[in-house]
């Protein structure tokens, strides 16, 4: 029996940050779980060819936007579920087990809880609010993962090839029902929080939140997201 799983992750000059990311897929290489990974990068100008060709992952390249990153990937993969991962996200450990176990509810999408590479009450505070949303409302991020059946992947269309809230737009077509939250957390990187100000960082966020489900373009948005 073939390896169920196929790995995506989007990368646009991310090279430098995956060492860490890949460490922790190996769980589930080393458990047979994995059978392939898709680095789907868009337009890097560093060695992410070289670092790909090195591990054995498939790179497939095109326009940058994580939603059409995810939906280029998600094409090629050939696993009958997918593992949606950020360049810096790390999974945790016991990850694996938490898919395997999983794998008997194809109509239903996994997401894993968030925390932060940084102590702290901010830090602390932030993953609270992010896993009471997912919870509450089913609107995870994509920095929370996400592992899904190729089977309703396909019945809800896919990612979006939208430059921003490609994960939120996803999470509205599951449906909160669909959505189950895992107790294991992963780790994603602190730094935009730490160099913007956790309380303003956060509030961007939220900001872009409630303006894309009132209706703003995410285009529009995207533009706003790195300013």
């Amino acid at each position: 029996m073939r390896a169920p799983i196929s790995v995506i992750i989007p990368t646009l000059n991310a090279a430098p940050h995956l060492a860490e990311t890949l460490a922790r897929i190996m769980e589930g290489v080393d458990a047979g779980l994995v059978r392939e990974l898709i680095v789907s990068d868009g337009g890097s100008t560093d060695d992410i060819a070289h670092l790909t060709d090195v591990i054995g992952a498939q790179l497939v390249v095109g326009d940058a936007g994580r939603g059409a990153q995810l939906a280029r990937g998600a094409e090629a993969a050939q696993g009958a579920w997918l593992l949606f991962v950020h360049a810096d996200t790390w999974l945790p450990e016991g990850w694996s087990a938490a898919a395997l176990s999983h794998l008997t509810h194809p109509d239903q999408a996994l997401v894993f809880s968030l925390s932060f590479r940084a102590e702290g009450s901010w830090a602390r505070m932030t993953s609270l609010w992010a896993n009471l949303r997912t919870r509450a409302f089913g609107l995870p991020y994509g920095d929370q993962s996400l592992f899904i059946s190729r089977a309703l992947y396909d019945t809800v269309g896919g990612f979006a090839p939208i430059p921003l809230m490609e994960d939120v737009d996803m999470a509205r077509r599951l449906g909160r029902a669909r959505i189950v939250l895992s107790q294991s957390a992963v780790q994603t990187d602190p730094s935009r929080y730490q160099t913007r100000g956790w309380l303003r960082q956060g509030s961007r966020n939220l900001w872009r939140l409630v303006r894309y489900l009132a209706g703003a373009d995410p285009a529009r948005l995207s533009r706003s997201y790195d300013r």
